[in-house]
C-alpha cells in the first residue's frame, strides 16, 4: 500500500486553466500507482481550463461546488458527486460559473513519455 496524507499533497500548474490551484494526490512517486495519477482541483468562481485536448482519456468528479463541461457547444453542469469521462481526442472547455470554489478529483493515465 502506498499511503499519502493531504497534508503532503504537492501543487502542480495545469496547462491552459486559471482561477485553479491543483494538488498531486497520487501519482508521479516511488511506491505510487503506476498507470494512472489523481489530482485535486480547486477552482474559484470564474475559474476554468480550455479550450484543448489532450490524447488520453481523464475522468472528472465533482467534490464540492459546480462546474460546467461545455463539448461540441453542448454544456453540462456537474454538480456534488457528478462526473464524467472525457474522451482522448475531445476539445473540452470548463468554466466554474458559481459563486462558490468547485473541488474535484481528476483522474489521468500517465502521458507516454513518464
Amino acid at each position: 500500500m502506498h499511503l499519502k496524507r493531504f497534508q503532503d499533497a504537492r501543487p502542480y500548474e495545469a496547462p491552459n486553466h486559471f482561477g485553479c490551484h491543483g494538488l498531486r494526490l497520487q501519482g508521479f512517486e516511488e511506491g505510487g500507482p503506476t498507470n494512472q495519477w489523481i489530482g485535486f482541483s480547486q477552482f474559484l468562481p470564474g475559474g476554468g481550463a480550455g479550450p484543448d485536448s489532450t490524447p488520453f482519456e481523464k475522468v472528472y468528479v465533482v467534490l464540492e461546488g459546480e462546474m460546467t463541461i461545455i463539448v461540441d457547444g453542448t454544456e453540462t453542469t456537474l454538480g456534488p458527486m457528478d462526473s464524467c469521462t472525457i474522451a482522448p481526442g475531445e476539445v473540452r472547455k470548463i468554466e466554474n460559473r458559481a459563486n462558490h470554489t468547485c473541488k474535484m478529483l481528476v483522474v489521468i493515465p500517465y502521458p507516454p513519455e513518464s
